[in-house]
């Protein structure tokens, strides 16, 4: 079954926010910073795990919008939960709700618009802290919205995806050229992750450190270090980004 958790009460008189779904892969995983910043914003969290069997909700009529994480998975994987997944984006798209893909859930809204999901030519990888450098379209974004792109973003994936066609490129990077996209009104995807902490981080580089020897992965200690140089711009971007994607929403639901 899900498992919702509460956000703090609506002020006295105020119409309670509606939650937003959580999609996780694996059995430990949280939404991390993510989670916390929308439960602070009076959002609970809808948190499912198709992977075991919870399902996914036919119309995001009673939600304010969705996020769809990572995992060791791939798009590509021929598994049910992941088609499901990946069509269920369809869902959001119709309805022009806010959708939210991070890594893996970027990967997912991709490929469920045609682009192609693959592996480094090379066998890289980007673990650790690499450049994000936006486009045309996301400097427009950023000066519309009032939000400034973090120069650093944190990564753990083996795969990127190409733009989608009729979607719009807003960052891009070096090994991986397509960090960012929008695809309508309200859906984007980022193939980085600001919603690590560094309990999350601690917890990776544990229980999944023979990926650090991937070619182009960073040592451990760099990932702390860069969280210490570069977190701060991470988590000034990403309440801004979730204020204008919450905002989405609200225009919708008001529409």
């Amino acid at each position: 079954m899900p498992r919702p958790s509460t956000a703090r009460p609506a002020r006295a008189g105020a119409l309670p926010r509606k939650p937003v779904l959580i999609v996780l892969h694996q059995e430990h995983s949280t939404p991390g910073r993510v989670g916390r910043f929308l439960l602070e914003r009076g959002h609970g969290l809808d948190i499912r795990r198709p992977r075991y069997g919870d399902p996914l909700p036919e119309t995001m009529a009673d939600h304010a919008g969705a996020v769809i994480f990572g995992g060791p998975m791939s798009a590509n994987d021929p598994d049910e939960f992941v088609k499901r997944e990946t069509e269920w984006i369809g869902t959001a798209l119709r309805e022009e709700a806010p959708y939210l893909g991070i890594c893996l859930g970027a990967q997912m809204l991709a490929r469920h618009l045609g682009a192609r999901v693959y592996a480094h030519a090379d066998g890289k990888a980007e673990i650790g802290y690499y450049p994000l450098l936006p486009t045309e379209h996301g400097h427009d974004a950023a000066g519309r919205i009032g939000w400034h792109w973090p120069s650093q973003v944190y990564h753990w994936h083996r795969e990127g995806f190409d733009c989608p066609q009729g979607a719009r490129c807003l960052a891009t990077g070096d090994d991986f050229p397509v960090q960012a996209i929008q695809a309508g009104p309200a859906a984007f995807g980022i193939q980085f992750h600001p919603e690590v902490t560094p309990a999350m981080m601690h917890r990776w580089t544990t229980r999944a450190h023979e990926r650090l020897t991937l070619p182009g992965a960073q040592p451990r200690e760099a990932h702390f270090e860069g969280w210490m140089q570069h977190d701060a711009s991470v988590a000034s971007w990403l309440g801004a980004f979730l204020d204008h994607w919450l905002a989405l929403g609200a225009t919708r639901a008001a529409a």
